[in-house]
């Protein structure tokens, strides 16, 4: 996999609002957030698309929802709710080819959360 911007957070050579890191996971607010609280969760692992995960990835990819749901508890909105989101492939919104974890949180969310577009592909 080549390098995204995402590794260029993980060595520093960008700047990132850095939430979380440990030696497997790095959590950063979105540079575009879509709610008042929107964050990414990656793991250090470059893995492109959800469809590359093996079995030995099980572990730090569970770890992703783990640190989601400590961050949004630490900000005070696990009560209110929150939305996890992973997009894959073109069709799934993914741009970025390093998988990453979007979390939503401070407002109500609708669904489906691109109702404009969903006409087109049906």
């Amino acid at each position: 996999m080549s390098d995204t911007i995402f590794t260029k957070i993980m060595d520093k050579s960008i700047p990132a609002d850095i939430l979380y890191e440990d030696d497997e996971v790095l959590a950063f607010k979105d540079i575009n957030p879509q709610a008042p609280l929107h964050f990414l969760v990656i793991p250090k692992k470059p893995i492109a698309t959800i469809n590359d995960i093996t079995s030995e990835d099980y572990a730090v990819v569970g770890k992703l929802s783990g640190v989601a749901a400590q961050l949004v508890g630490e900000h005070g909105m696990a009560e209110q709710g929150f939305r996890t989101v992973m997009n894959c492939n073109e069709y799934g919104g993914q741009t970025v080819y390093h998988i990453h974890l979007h979390v939503l949180a401070g407002k109500p969310l609708g669904w489906p959360p691109y109702q404009d577009k969903l006409k087109q592909s049906i």
